[in-house]
């Protein structure tokens, strides 16, 4: 068990320095999804065309501002999905060997908890991520917060506690994410086995990289609207203010639409794209290397766990 215990530890560890270093990394795509995403003026061009618009017109830093509250929330997000995740399973599995049908379940709830307690995070580190852009879009309310503590300061004075929960109902709604890109992965992996014996692991990457691709394509288009909701800015709906409301959240999708069409809804898909393949190939390729190297140190123990 306690063999066991430290690989789950050793696993979750590598998830996590891993996801702050690909984040960190591939920081530039996320500032330039979010860019397209919250202002709708912007041109959707190429992930490289926005970027370089953005280093030209805000510095050669741009791309990295908001770094320090992005990386502080993901940390934060880490630990209580994990936290509530594994006293879930300890509660609920009580040794037995888990199901995936029980750890897919676990994740659920360990993901609604998470979005409940972080999403005043997010808010947050939205709008210092957006803090000094220039906006193409002028009905955008710009912010001067001084930090995170002022930003949560800001926000409560001036637009009252609950809009740190901006955004709330698209990212429970997103929780779904995880149980739709294994759906995928556990269908592209059962037509694999019908050709070949036993799968390599770049062929679970290749498997995992396409049904995350899958699953962040389909459920895209309610992380534009939870950005949109979080950054909650535009002058043109004060009253979509709220929680993000099923109401809200469809009538923002219908007035994009109107708007710019359905490929509105997918401003920025491109670099959200690259920043999953690539973060998921860089997490793939240190996973690999750790695990090797563990199952080295750890020598005979390995043997038995398989």
């Amino acid at each position: 068990m306690a063999s066991v215990l430290s690989y789950e530890s050793l696993v979750h560890a590598v998830a996590g320095a891993g996801s702050v270093t690909a984040m960190t990394v591939f920081f530039p795509l996320d500032t330039a999804r979010l860019r397209l995403q919250v202002d709708e003026k912007r041109k959707s061009k190429t992930t490289h065309a926005v970027l370089l618009e953005i280093i030209k017109e805000e510095g050669l830093l741009a791309p990295y501002r908001g770094w320090f509250p992005v990386i502080s929330s993901l940390c934060c997000s880490n630990f209580v999905y994990f936290y509530t995740f594994n006293s879930l399973k300890a509660v609920w599995v009580k040794g037995q060997r888990s199901s995936t049908g029980k750890d897919l379940a676990i994740g659920f709830v360990a993901g609604v908890v998470n979005v409940l307690l972080t999403t005043p995070l997010w808010v947050v580190n939205t709008r210092l991520k957006l803090q000094g852009a220039k906006f193409r879009n002028e009905d955008i309310i710009p912010t001067n917060y001084k930090g995170i503590i002022d930003a949560f300061h800001q926000i409560i004075r001036d637009e009252g506690i609950l809009a740190l929960w901006n955004g709330t109902f698209p990212s429970l709604l997103l929780v779904f994410n995880p149980a739709i890109q294994f759906m995928f992965y556990e269908g592209l992996k059962r037509q694999l086995l019908k050709k070949r014996t036993k799968l390599s692991s770049l062929d679970v990457f290749i498997i995992g990289a396409v049904a995350k691709a899958i699953a962040t394509t389909v459920t895209y288009p309610m992380q534009t609207v939870q950005s949109i909701l979080r950054f909650g800015r535009h002058r043109l709906n004060p009253e979509n203010r709220t929680l993000g409301s099923l109401r809200n959240v469809l009538s923002l999708l219908h007035q994009r639409v109107k708007r710019f069409g359905i490929m509105g809804l997918y401003k920025g898909l491109e670099a959200k794209l690259l920043q999953t393949v690539l973060t998921a190939a860089l997490m793939f390729l240190v996973y690999e290397k750790l695990t090797a190297a563990t199952f080295t140190v750890m020598g005979l123990k390995s043997s038995h766990k398989h």
